[in-house]
């Protein structure tokens, strides 16, 4: 078993500990090869909404679990976020490329539409636009659509490299308290479509940046253009730096991470940072101040539900997603008060707010 499933294990019906998400939902289609599971955790505020993962897993045990801690993850992201959603994730296991891409996700769409609106699909790791219209052809429950004929819409990787950046300059203002980057050395894990953007937001703010992706070519491109120095993806964890970005897959803060690395503030745009809770502990003992990856990374969901729900405004929609550095100021003092760690605390405070309706 590897260490994300060790991790998240629980029962079939809910996480290790936690309460039972409201509905899980694992579905096949022989036609297209679709082999997908929905995890609803909580629709308190409003119908789930969460974006669709397309990814390979070790086994569909891991998938089952990745899909459960990210749709918990999601609620208490569009908490935090004030948006009137609850939270969900769908997650559809890689197929072999030969297959009809398009075809999957119209049997994905038909799979959202089937549950009459608890759950509401966007892009996520491994989709796309193209994928979400597909999705769109089947059911009106989806976001992340281009929109030709409107100001705004789409691809919501730029607004969530915006709220990791706002987010990260907030952290970086409460440990350091420093009110610029400039200067400020940061290791960014993973130049996908969030990395890079948050990448080319630092290097114009004065950072000094480490960077690795499993893409050579990123990496080099990065060096050329950002001046950044290149790392290693097994060792940037443990490179010196005042900020650790994490912007890959979840699981980066392992217990030997959090105990180890050389960072004051960890902020990034990857889903799941911590493998558990304990490390958040273990990092605030060690006087690393963590940004939980549910309020920072936010920016994406906004980006979405705006969408979603109509707008067409792109500054207002950058001018709510900017509220996430706000909020991890908010989240600094109510460190300071209860001396709970970070992570404790904001899964917390998104608690206060599902419990309050």
């Amino acid at each position: 078993m590897d260490r994300l499933t060790t991790h998240t294990a629980g029962t079939l019906f809910g996480l290790h500990g936690e309460p039972a998400h409201e509905r899980i939902v694992v579905a096949s289609d022989a036609a297209s090869g679709l082999q997908a599971v929905i995890a609803v955790y909580s629709t308190a505020l409003g119908p789930a909404f969460g974006g669709c993962r397309y990814w390979q897993y070790a086994s569909d045990y891991e998938a089952y679990h990745d899909a459960l801690r990210l749709s918990q993850g999601m609620a208490f992201k569009n908490a935090l976020a004030g948006l009137p959603f609850g939270g969900g994730k769908a997650v559809i296991l890689r197929c072999p490329e030969s297959l009809d891409r398009t075809e999957l996700f119209k049997a994905f769409g038909r799979l959202v539409h089937s549950l009459n609106g608890i759950y509401i699909t966007a892009e996520d790791v491994g989709t796309t636009s193209d994928d979400m219209r597909a999705v769109q052809s089947e059911t009106s429950w989806v976001s992340g659509i281009p929109r030709a004929d409107e100001a705004y819409g789409g691809n919501p990787s730029p607004r969530t490299a915006y709220g990791v950046f706002v987010g990260l300059k907030a952290a970086v203002q409460v440990a350091l308290g420093r009110d610029t980057l400039d200067g400020v050395s940061v290791a960014v894990q993973g130049l996908g479509s969030v990395g890079w953007d948050l990448c080319e937001r630092l290097h114009q703010a004065g950072a000094q940046l480490i960077v690795a992706d499993i893409d050579a070519g990123r990496t080099t491109r990065a060096r050329e253009l950002f001046g950044a120095q290149v790392a290693d993806v097994g060792r940037i964890a443990g490179v010196h730096a005042d900020v650790f970005a994490p912007c890959a897959l979840g699981g980066s803060i392992t217990e030997t991470v959090a105990a180890q690395c050389h960072f004051k503030v960890i902020a990034g745009g990857a889903n799941n940072q911590l493998l558990s809770l304990d490390n958040g502990d273990t990092l605030q003992r060690r006087g690393i101040f963590y940004a939980p990856d549910f309020l920072v990374n936010a920016g994406g969901i906004i980006s979405c539900v705006r969408e979603y729900l109509g707008a067409t405004d792109a500054q207002a929609v950058l001018d709510e997603v900017a509220l996430i550095g706000p909020r991890v100021l908010e989240l600094a003092d109510r460190v300071r008060v209860t001396g709970v760690a970070p992570g404790r605390a904001a899964v917390a405070w998104a608690q206060e707010k599902m419990a309050a309706v």
